[in-house]
């Protein structure tokens, strides 16, 4: 049995397919429904069970339940960067983290789980190195403290744990996070309702639409899941991005392009933002492709088309 986190969600959904294409036929979701928009991401997925998050954290103390388990897939999390309740998020993405990893450690399963470059903040640099890490947000603080804990207590694990730091993720099965859907998303649906992009005007010295992230898409960062599944041998923490920032511009050209109409605005940067927001973020790939990983990642022009061609078809 395959436990899939958060298997409802935009990533874990698209995992729980790529698991089901790869002929997996005994992945069971975990989620939290309350939101029953979600239900869409699992509606076309022949999953084997879907466990309530609650019930599922109540059957992870009985050894007969993980007798059956041969990986956990932690996707599970809250991502809002934006949320500022800090008991709320370290209760979720900490607190709950931490006693699956001591679970599948005390039973030696293989433990994957989703960790962001939110770690990172504003840093230069985004190689898989403390002094590196300097979030801006409490949800970016929530991984970090995470990931220390992995590094405490299983720097030599004798069951794979893999922590993977997601960089901007964009791709199907997204539409119901709402305003933390991609760019990509928020592109596509404002040209569709008003035949305009809209960017953010210059900030923390970049000029309109100039800032630049690491934008990589779902596929490629589930890819890099389903590598590590299959070597379990390879423990660590390891950035999950394309290694290449692209601009915002080059995001809402390739949306442009995609419809073959469209042009693009810039709006005021908003004033709740400034101070935490990553102008810059692009993914260090020497710890990655040092494990053995090999998984390549598309560019934004490819990788936006890709996703266009599943969720909007081309206009007219």
């Amino acid at each position: 049995m395959l436990i899939v986190t958060g298997g409802a969600g935009f990533i874990g959904s698209n995992l729980v397919k790529l698991l089901l294409e790869q002929g997996h036929d005994d992945v069971v979701v975990v989620d939290d429904l309350s939101d029953g928009h979600k239900f869409v991401n699992l509606s076309d997925l022949a999953i084997a069970d879907y466990l309530d998050k609650d019930d599922f954290l109540e059957r992870i103390d009985s050894p007969a339940f993980l007798s059956g388990v041969t990986a956990v897939l932690h996707q599970g999390a809250c991502s809002t960067t934006t949320e500022w309740d800090g008991r709320y998020m370290m209760r979720n993405n900490y607190d709950y983290s931490k006693r699956l990893l001591e679970r599948c450690l005390d039973n030696r399963i293989p433990y994957i789980y989703a960790s962001s470059a939110a770690v990172y903040g504003a840093s230069p640099r985004f190689a898989e190195s403390p002094e590196n890490e300097n979030p801006l947000n409490v949800y970016g603080y929530s991984k970090l403290q995470f990931d220390r804990y992995v590094r405490r207590v299983a720097a030599t694990p004798d069951s794979q744990v893999v922590g993977l730091r997601y960089f901007n993720v964009y791709g199907p099965r997204e539409q119901h996070k709402g305003s933390m859907a991609s760019v990509a998303y928020h592109f596509d649906r404002q040209l569709l309702a008003d035949n305009e992009v809209r960017l953010f005007e210059g900030s923390g010295g970049y000029a309109d639409g100039e800032q630049r992230r690491d934008f990589v898409y779902v596929d490629d960062v589930c890819a890099v899941n389903l590598w590590f599944l299959e070597h379990p041998e390879v423990s660590g923490i390891f950035n999950a991005g394309t290694g290449r920032a692209q601009t915002f511009n080059e995001v809402a050209e390739a949306v442009i392009r995609f419809h073959g109409r469209g042009s693009i605005r810039y709006i005021p940067f908003p004033e709740h933002l400034k101070g935490a927001y990553q102008s810059y973020t692009e993914a260090s790939l020497d710890a990655l492709r040092g494990s053995g990983c090999d998984v390549e990642f598309r560019p934004v022009e490819r990788g936006v088309a890709d996703y266009l061609a599943v969720v909007a078809p081309p206009s007219d």
